[in-house]
């Protein structure tokens, strides 16, 4: 209205859409009067609000409540490259300020949170996941776009509290169109996470959304990116990530099927790779790199069932599925799955003796450590087949030892065995190849932790002997001193020699017990 009647008026970040939106509508446009209303917002837009990141996000909220014309006159997206363009600029700077070129390094220094990704979090999902994608597409850090996802989340997510996750009978506080948005936020969020390949997202924030991904029920294309990119790096996972709780009423407390996918999509990835390096027969893939993580996501997924044994609503179906799923060269010893399988035997008393043998049968008494084998031999919870056994491989274990056996033996059986028949196919001789190869570590591993315990026994041994040479010492010293004093109160040469010898040995014996 001032416009109209010739007032003056002032165009602001706050009022410059909402009068772009009335001048379309009323079609003030330059046909009718020169610097009309849409070329003065125009211009205002382009020369002002572009120009600054603050107004951009400013005006951007000031369109959420606008109709949709607004996104027909483009300043949305006029708003959302200006965003990205700011932040690479803004980048570019910092970085060049930053860069140190007064040592005999240039490396660049880490700075803190860029100041623009608080301003982000105030915008809504739509027009956040446009601004981003923006980002993306002009080059700004991936590292910077991480750090941005993961503060929108904190800021956005944060009303759903771990008493709502852990709690599955929680009351439904909240409408259904604020779930219904949490959904569309996690969902977002992950489908804006970069690829595996540019950016390093930290397992903990992996794993806290796809805590929100399963309450907020969201898709399942959703969750499964979740799964893949964890499994990707599950071998730097703790057990606190692994223990996701379940929703479900009357299921376990712990959500093992979501884990169960992890480790499934995990193996699948280092066969992959195994299979990427089968083209030349010096590649080790698995054996190396790939077989060191495989023993760590090992001991991880033995601790993992340790924990959710004690669980009493979890089946035994779920419990050896997650025992299957791991394959036996991933474990150098069997204790871990021991004391799993025990803990499991403990709280679920009223197994029958053929689902007890059932779930024993995945131990390898052969595995098992000194310690391990002790307590297997005594353990009442076990199958009396499985305690013999024990026994039986514990004795041979022994026999071998006193044999000064060394295991030579079974790495020539080995190595005798690996050489490739001219019958099979170069592949085939080439997966038998990499499959002794992997038997052989894991045999020279079990031999190392054998050798360790071994070890610590001659210390104890060695500690037992010091400690009983302390007594003998005194002994031999007090028995020097007495023969000393013997030579020192003998006399001289004579025909008398031996009758004062004898009574002067009596008298220096006598001495020397009184002395001592």
């Amino acid at each position: 209205m001032k416009f109209c009647y010739g007032m003056n008026f002032e165009i602001t970040a706050a009022n410059a859409a909402l009068l772009r939106c009335a001048a379309e509508y009323l079609e003030m446009s330059e046909d009718y009067r020169e610097e009309n209303l849409i070329a003065r917002t125009e211009v205002y837009l382009n020369d002002v609000v572009v120009q600054s990141l603050e107004k951009c996000v400013e005006v951007l909220c000031t369109c959420e409540n606008l109709p949709p014309i607004v996104e027909e006159l483009g300043i949305i997206n006029t708003c959302v490259e200006a965003i990205a363009m700011n932040a690479c600029k803004e980048q570019l700077v910092s970085g060049l300020s930053t860069l140190d070129c007064n040592g005999e390094s240039t490396e660049l220094k880490t700075g803190s949170l860029e100041w623009w990704i608080e301003d982000l979090s105030v915008l809504r999902i739509d027009y956040y996941h446009k601004v981003i994608t923006s980002m993306a597409r002009i080059g700004v850090r991936p590292d910077s776009i991480v750090e941005s996802l993961m503060h929108y989340a904190q800021i956005s997510l944060k009303s759903i509290g771990k008493c709502q996750i852990w709690n599955p009978a929680r009351p439904n506080s909240n409408s259904g169109t604020t779930e219904n948005e949490q959904k569309t936020i996690v969902e977002a969020l992950v489908n804006l996470l970069p690829t595996l390949k540019s950016s390093n997202v930290p397992l903990s924030f992996l794993f806290g959304m796809l805590r929100m991904a399963i309450m907020v029920e969201a898709t399942v294309a959703c969750r499964l990116e979740l799964e893949r990119r964890i499994a990707f790096r599950l071998e730097m996972a703790s057990l606190d990530d692994l223990l996701i709780p379940s929703l479900r009423a009357g299921d376990s407390l712990f959500d093992i099927d979501t884990v169960h996918r992890i480790l499934v999509n995990f193996l699948q990835q280092i066969e992959d790779e195994e299979n990427e390096d089968s083209g030349g027969y010096e590649s080790d893939g698995l054996a190396s790199l790939g077989h060191g993580s495989l023993l760590k996501v090992g001991r991880l997924i033995d601790s993992y069932l340790a924990e959710i044994a004690p669980d009493p609503y979890l089946s035994l179906q779920k419990f050896i599925a997650m025992i299957e799923t791991l394959p036996d060269y991933a474990r150098v010893i069997d204790d871990g799955l021991y004391r799993a399988i025990d803990i499991y035997l403990k709280a679920h008393p009223m197994l029958s003796d053929h689902e007890c043998k059932k779930l024993c049968k995945f131990i390898d008494c052969q595995k098992l450590s000194q310690e391990a084998t002790n307590h297997a031999a005594q353990n009442e919870r076990l199958p009396v087949q499985m305690a013999i056994k024990v026994l039986y491989f514990e004795q041979l274990r022994l026999k071998n030892a006193l044999c000064g056996s060394n295991g030579d033996g079974f790495l020539s059986q080995k190595i005798s065995s690996s050489v490739p028949s001219a019958a099979m196919s170069p592949r085939d001789n080439y997966a038998s190849l990499r499959r002794e190869n992997r038997e052989l570590k894991l045999e020279i591993s079990r031999m190392r932790v054998r050798l360790s315990e071994l070890e610590k026994e001659q210390v104890v041994m060695k500690r037992g002997m010091k400690e009983k040479s302390g007594n003998g010492k005194t002994f031999f010293t007090s028995l020097s001193k007495g023969i000393g004093r013997i030579g020192i109160f003998s006399g001289p040469g004579g025909g008398k020699r031996r009758k004062p010898r004898r009574s002067e040995g009596k008298s220096g014996r006598s001495r020397r017990y009184s002395v001592s």
